[in-house]
């Protein structure tokens, strides 16, 4: 059974503040220095053999970018992520251009790298990150028609939080991560 908990002391405060807020200030935007800020994260995340195998695309409520993705987001995440200050779509290139040749095999680790840092910076600036896939991955991807070898993964929202993290989060325990993925020894 997970019980609600709180971080063990000695977490940084920014890993022990994180959270997905189902509510965004509509109102707080996120100004070009702050993205730039959040994609000079993602770009110093580690990368197998230094791939760097990300792309976004991004869009803040009024620009053109931003009403393309809105389309496709799937009624559960529109009815919060649409007051974001950001949308970003994620990418990861899986392949040489239009080839079956691996770029990367672990692209989509090294994505889920540059994502942690940018979520870790938004923190530090006074703003939260919620990732999501809850969109019409076939949909957006029409749309945006990325390039030969990449990907769409996921989509963040980022922005000022408009409510705060529950009490306690529901974890897992570290003995459960360390014993779950194994049998039992005979």
């Amino acid at each position: 059974m997970h019980r609600p908990q709180q971080p063990p002391s000695g977490i940084h405060p920014l890993l022990a503040g994180r959270f997905s807020p189902y509510r965004f200030d509509p109102a707080a935007a996120v100004d070009d220095h702050a993205l730039g800020l959040l994609l000079e994260a993602a770009r110093w995340a580690p990368s197998a053999g230094n791939s760097q195998p990300w792309g976004f695309f991004t869009g803040r409520p009024g620009e053109p970018e931003h009403d393309r993705m809105i389309p496709h987001l799937a009624p559960s995440s529109a009815r919060w992520a649409t007051d974001a200050g950001l949308l970003v779509v994620t990418l990861t290139r899986r392949y040489v251009d239009d080839t079956q040749v691996l770029y990367s095999e672990f692209a989509d680790y090294d994505l889920g790298q540059a994502i942690a840092h940018m979520t870790v910076q938004a923190q530090a600036m006074g703003l939260a990150a919620h990732q999501f896939r809850a969109f019409d991955l076939e949909g957006m991807t029409k749309e945006l028609a990325p390039n030969p070898g990449w990907a769409i993964v996921s989509m963040v929202a980022v922005g000022k939080a408009a409510d705060g993290p529950r009490e306690g989060r529901d974890r897992r325990s570290v003995a459960h991560l360390c014993s779950a993925p194994w049998s039992p020894a005979e």
